[in-house]
Parts: structure tokens; sequence; C-alpha cells
């Protein structure tokens, strides 16, 4: 196998082994998100398995004695000279190094993202804890009790009954 192969092999092996696909599992809250995800997985598996068997391989060598004799040297002599002059070019990838600087720069901003959607998610998990509570002692809070939690609107109310503004 030539060594382009080998390693397009190696780097496609260490990657499944990198994966999580437990983790990744447990943060799908869809049955369809489950099914696309199960479909994703089954896939990667396949081309995985693939790359291990098929392209790991080296070809087997070409028997050209056997050849000889059944078709004759002197065109098994011509396409066994053809076949050596084959020269297959390697492989130059001049793509990675153009889209690499931006895909990291993707990679922080999607660090940057998720960290702001975490902060965000906390402060409405406090929010709607601050709700519910609200909710239950709402039959039974004075006024005076709503007040302590939310001082603005007190200075609010006070200030429009100071300058006679009673909302019409």
């Amino acid at each position: 196998m030539s060594g382009t192969g080998k390693k397009v092999v190696d780097v496609a092996f260490k990657a499944s082994k990198n994966i999580d696909w437990d983790g990744m599992a447990k943060l799908l809250v869809s049955a369809e998100a489950r099914k696309e995800f199960a479909t994703l997985r089954r896939t990667f598996e396949e081309v995985n398995s693939t790359l291990q068997t098929k392209f790991s391989q080296e070809p087997e060598p070409i028997d050209w004695e056997y050849y000889r004799k059944g078709i004759g040297s002197r065109l098994v002599d011509m396409y066994k000279e053809a076949y050596e002059s084959i020269e297959i070019p390697k492989f130059v990838d001049t793509v990675t190094p153009q889209y690499k600087p931006k895909f990291d720069a993707l990679l922080v901003e999607l660090k940057e993202a998720e960290e702001k959607s975490l902060k965000e998610s906390e402060r409405l998990e406090k929010e709607i804890a601050e709700v519910q509570e609200l909710k239950q002692k709402i039959s039974t809070m004075t006024a005076d009790e709503y007040f302590e939690k939310h001082p603005e609107l007190k200075k609010k109310f006070d200030d429009e009954i100071r300058n006679d503004n009673w909302g019409y």
C-alpha cells in the first residue's frame, strides 16, 4: 500500500478512537436528532471499516511468469515495462493550509459562543427559579415583601406618586 493511503487509514483509525459517541448522544433531546445521530455514527463506522480493510492491505504482486507461460513473453514484457513505468504522483495537500486558520478561528468563536450560552443558560435558570418562587408566594405576599425583592419598582412608584403621575 502506498504511504499516503496508509497515513489516511491511520488518521481515520485514531480519529475514531477519540470520538466520544456516548457523550454526544447524551446531549441529544429529540427523537429525530437521535435518529440522525445514529445514522451518522453508523455511516462513520462503515467508512472507517472500509478504510481499515480495503485500503490498508498491500496489493498482491503480479505473477509475470504465470502470464508469460499463457500469453507469451513479448506481450507480457511490454505490459510489465508499461506497468513499471507508471509513476503515481504523491498527494500534496494545498487546501489544508488555506483553511486551517479559518477553522481554528471558528473553533475559538465556537468556544466563546458556548461559554456565552452557558452563562445565559445559568441566568435563565435563576430567573425561572425566582419566577417559580414568586408564583408560589404570590397569593400570600404583601406589597412590602414584593418591594423588598424589587426596590427599583418601589422607587418608580414612589416617584410617580410624588410627581402626581397617576398613569392617565
